[in-house]
């Protein structure tokens, strides 16, 4: 059974890569390598004994996507992750944002119409919900006006999909994964985080400052209502968040969808500050980070920590992995990225 993935020689996609192979999936990549490297390939393929099959373009080319489609007609799911994802990025460059992501998502939907493909996975985010009223958040929770363009783009693919469904213009199944903050990396260390130049994520910067690529750790804000007074997050392994969207195609191909589309929340139901996420790392590593409070980046909310019940009664899927194997995982990846220079 072959699956599309979409970024994926990107940071998630490449662990779900590992996932469906590792489930006996076929899998074949598009991504346009914008913030991802060729090598993931053969680091996937060290993992799995499998060298997933590759194809290297632009899904905002209409051109290119309808050809690609006409080419592979035999493609029974799609998981789509290739998006820009930064916040303070979008924040800066909004039209750039909306552009790519929604471009793609749309020359996507008319090639899986073109090609009668029906099952599609959606990596969508925790950020449709803002600044929620209550927490933890549930799948019912208000969609409230986004905080940032990054956080724009996922609302509006949601609708582009539901809209889409509800048209009954074509057959489409979908599930819709917000997901809550990845970070760690593969118990290999072959595969993790790996950005093309400075981070927009915590991870990644705590780790690259630790090995000495970033002079020191910026925290944005320290006054926010929180215990410590910096931001809470709801941090899950990205092994884990993989194999849930297995899970989700699982459910799609087997046709187990009740609602179109469905919607999961992906999280560990934990809420964890940014001085705790760095308290972790410390601990479990031995190493000291160099950091400073800053002001307040803008498009940060204060607080979001996931309510998973949903998706365990539903998909059977649960977090598993913890903050202290997470920080621990990432650590890896940084020093064998080092070593392999």
């Amino acid at each position: 059974m072959k699956i599309l993935v979409t970024g994926g020689t990107g940071y998630i996609g490449s662990h779900t890569v590992v996932e469906l192979q590792q489930k006996g999936y076929e899998v074949i990549i598009v991504d346009n390598l914008s913030n991802s490297d060729i090598n993931v390939l053969s680091n996937i393929e060290k993992i799995t004994g499998i060298r997933p099959e590759f194809e290297e373009f632009d899904l905002i080319d209409p051109k290119r996507t309808s050809e690609f489609f006409k080419k592979h007609n035999d493609i029974k799911a799609i998981i789509h992750f290739a998006a820009y994802k930064a916040v303070g990025e979008s924040v800066e460059n909004p039209l750039m944002y909306y552009g790519n992501n929604l471009y793609s998502l749309v020359n996507i939907l008319k090639g899986m119409k073109e090609s009668g493909i029906e099952n599609f996975v959606f990596s969508s985010s925790c950020t449709v919900y803002g600044q929620p009223d209550e927490l933890p958040v549930s799948e019912k929770a208000p969609i409230k006006k986004a905080m940032s363009p990054y956080g724009n783009t996922k609302q509006i693919s949601e609708e582009i999909i539901t809209d889409t469904i509800n048209s009954n213009s074509q057959q489409l199944n979908a599930i819709l994964l917000r997901y809550f903050n990845p970070i760690g990396a593969n118990e290999t260390a072959l595969i993790g985080e790996l950005p093309l130049g400075v981070p927009n994520n915590l991870m990644p910067f705590i780790t690259q400052t630790v090995i000495g690529l970033r002079e020191q750790l910026k925290v944005f804000g320290d006054d926010y209502q929180t215990p410590d007074g910096t931001a809470i997050r709801d941090y899950i392994h990205v092994v884990d968040l993989a194999k849930a969207h297995v899970v989700a195609v699982e459910r799609l191909v087997a046709d187990k969808c009740l609602k179109k589309p469905e919607i999961f929340n992906l999280g560990t139901g934990n809420g964890y500050s940014v001085l705790e996420v760095i308290n972790s790392f410390e601990k479990v590593t031995g190493e000291k980070l160099n950091y400073k409070i800053v002001g307040r980046r803008p498009g940060d909310i204060t607080k979001v920590w996931a309510n998973p019940e949903f998706a365990e009664k539903v998909l059977g899927w649960k977090a598993e992995k913890g903050i202290d194997e997470m920080t621990f995982s990432a650590w890896e990846w940084e020093k064998a990225i080092a070593k392999n220079k």
